[in-house]
């Protein structure tokens, strides 16, 4: 693998320079989509050149740590054998950090997401662990400078969700939430057990890649469209006039309700969102499982009743499966901290990509 990495490393910084030199085209100036993408480009590469020149330092440094811990001098020796140690743990931590900003960046990763929060089994107990879930994915959307867009929102019992489905805006939102699909399951007392027992439930996160017209056509003929009176709470035009609205795809059986917004037209425009998005999600899921079945996968985005994390409050442990990260701070990690398992999905995933 290291040569692969090398390789990939000497690619990435011959793009780097030629991308400063496409910039500084005049041409360039005159094409404003081209030199929008060119700036990200180079915004990219930009960190694979300040860590492509971290590990060269540090290797050439190391080369000479571990010749000098061959000399006579005992004490010398000593301290350059621990320089060698340092010197390794850094360039392995910059091989780990280079490695996913090395393989083909896919262009949906810089979309919004579309977020989509459900109560699992359980009952009340899955709703209160769907909302916990949703103050745990805000706190890590603001923590990142992100903006969430509300789409819809379902309340549940003792102050939890049935659903919740928004929308986060943020530079490389989509590409970084990805490994959130799949089932969250909880282990903890609910308190509503009065005899202290443990229950497992469960919540079901879906990322999807919000779609473009262009990603997804949609026929008219396909779609069958039903007006219904909003339920629940809510203001004026609520409870009061046909405005939610069920949107069916006929060819998938997909179907979309929207009810949030005060308007027929703005909760139509609302589910076709959606719509569009689930659309694009099922043809990727799609393309992902018949990728899994040519090679063997780490990581998978196809599989959405997969069980991928584990949330046992007794013993304040949170396991991601994919991966085996475990952390015992769960406090932490319910209050948004998920860099850990995020890093090594991402780390995972970059080295079966430069493998295979």
């Amino acid at each position: 693998m290291l040569t692969h990495l090398r390789d990939r490393i000497d690619d990435a910084l011959r793009r780097a320079t030629e991308v400063e030199q496409l910039l500084a085209d005049p041409e360039t100036v005159k094409d404003s989509p081209r030199l929008a993408a060119l700036g990200r480009e180079h915004h990219r590469l930009a960190e694979v050149v300040i860590k492509a020149n971290r590990l060269a330092k540090a290797e050439l440094e190391l080369a000479d740590a571990r010749e000098m811990a061959q000399g006579n001098d005992a004490e010398f020796a000593a301290e350059a054998k621990a320089e060698v140690d340092r010197l390794e743990l850094e360039g392995d931590a910059l091989q780990k950090a280079l490695l996913p900003l090395l393989i083909p960046r896919d262009p949906l990763n810089d979309r919004p997401a579309i977020f989509e929060i459900r109560a699992g089994t359980g009952g009340d107990e899955a709703a209160l662990f769907a909302a916990d879930l949703l103050r745990m994915y805000t706190r890590f959307i603001e923590r990142r400078g992100w903006r969430i867009e509300g789409i819809s929102h379902s309340d549940g019992a003792l102050g939890g969700i049935k659903e919740s489905v928004f929308k986060v805006i943020g530079d490389g939102a989509f590409g970084i939430l990805r490994w959130e699909s799949g089932v969250h399951r909880v282990q903890r007392v609910p308190a509503t057990e009065s005899q202290g027992r443990i229950h497992t439930s469960a919540a079901t996160v879906a990322v999807l890649p919000e779609a473009e017209e262009v990603d997804v056509r949609i026929e008219d003929k396909d779609l069958r469209i039903d007006v219904f009176r909003s339920s629940g709470p809510g203001g004026q035009s609520v409870n009061t006039t046909d405005s939610a609205v069920r949107i069916t795809h006929i060819p998938t059986g997909l179907v979309v309700s929207q009810q949030d917004q005060k308007s027929q037209l703005q909760n139509k425009a609302k589910g076709m969102m959606v719509l569009r998005s689930r659309l694009l999600d099922l043809r990727l899921s799609e393309q992902e499982a018949e990728r899994s079945r040519m090679r063997r996968s780490q990581v998978s985005t196809g599989d959405r009743s997969a069980k991928i994390r584990t949330y046992n409050y007794p013993q304040g442990r949170v396991t991601d499966h994919r991966v085996g990260v475990t952390l015992y701070d769960i406090a932490r990690v319910m209050d948004g901290e998920l860099s850990a398992f995020l890093d090594a999905i991402a780390l995972a995933n970059a080295e079966e990509s430069l493998s295979s």
